[in-house]
C-alpha cells in the first residue's frame, strides 16, 4: 500500500519518516505533508486525533514537537515557515481508511492517469473492496485501485457538516452549556 497521497514528492515522503513517529507519540495521525516552494519554503503538515477533533492548542503542540525533530534531522537546506493545520470539514483523503470511515459522503477523486477517458470522479463514497475504492457515479458504482488516486478530497455538504459537529459534540469538544446565556461581568444574566 503506497502512502502517496499523505506524501507525494520524495522530499515530502522523507518528511514523512521523520514527522510520522513524532505526531505519533503525541497521539495524533499524521494526515498529509506538503513542502510548498515560494519566496520562502513552507512545510504543510495537517494532522488529526484518530477520533477526530484536532484543536488550535494540539496543533501549537504538534509544531513544537516537530520544529525539534526537525532541527536534529536538518532536511531540508533553506529556510521555511512550519504550518500545522487540522484537515478541515473538506477534507483531503489520503489513507485508504478514510475512504472506509467516509462512506455515504460526497467526494472528489482524480487519477494520476486517465482511466475510461477520463481522470475526475465526483460521486458518494462507497467504501472500499481489498485495494480498489468504490465510489457511485452517475453511471453506476465504480472501483478506482488506491494506488492510481493522485488526489482525493471530501466536498464540503450539508450532511458532512452536521456529521462533524454530532462527533465534536460526542467528543466533548463542543459544550452547548457555554452557549445558553450571556453573563456580564458583575455576574448577573442579560435578557
Amino acid at each position: 500500500m503506497t502512502n502517496d497521497l499523505i506524501a507525494k514528492a520524495a522530499i515530502d515522503r522523507r518528511m514523512a519518516e521523520i514527522i510520522t513517529p513524532v505526531i505519533e507519540d503525541l497521539g495524533f495521525e499524521l494526515v498529509r505533508v506538503r513542502l510548498m516552494g515560494g519566496k520562502t519554503n513552507t512545510l504543510q503538515i495537517m494532522a488529526d486525533r484518530p477520533e477526530g477533533g484536532i484543536e488550535v492548542d494540539d496543533c501549537a503542540q504538534i509544531s513544537t514537537a516537530v520544529s525539534a525533530a526537525l532541527d536534529v534531522e536538518d532536511p531540508i537546506a533553506d529556510a521555511y515557515t512550519l504550518e500545522v493545520s487540522s484537515p478541515g470539514i473538506d477534507r483531503p483523503l489520503t489513507r485508504i481508511k478514510d475512504f472506509e470511515a467516509f462512506e455515504g459522503y460526497e467526494a472528489k477523486l482524480e487519477t494520476g492517469e486517465l482511466i475510461d477517458g477520463r481522470k475526475r470522479f465526483k460521486g458518494v463514497l462507497a467504501g472500499v473492496e481489498g485495494s480498489e475504492v468504490l465510489i457511485n457515479v452517475e453511471e453506476g458504482t465504480i472501483g478506482l485501485e488506491f494506488d492510481w488516486l493522485a488526489d482525493a478530497k471530501l466536498v464540503l455538504t450539508d450532511e458532512l457538516i452536521k456529521e462533524m459537529l454530532r462527533q465534536r459534540k460526542a467528543a466533548g469538544v463542543i459544550d452547548e452549556d457555554k452557549f445558553d446565556s450571556i453573563e456580564t461581568d458583575d455576574g448577573s444574566e442579560e435578557d
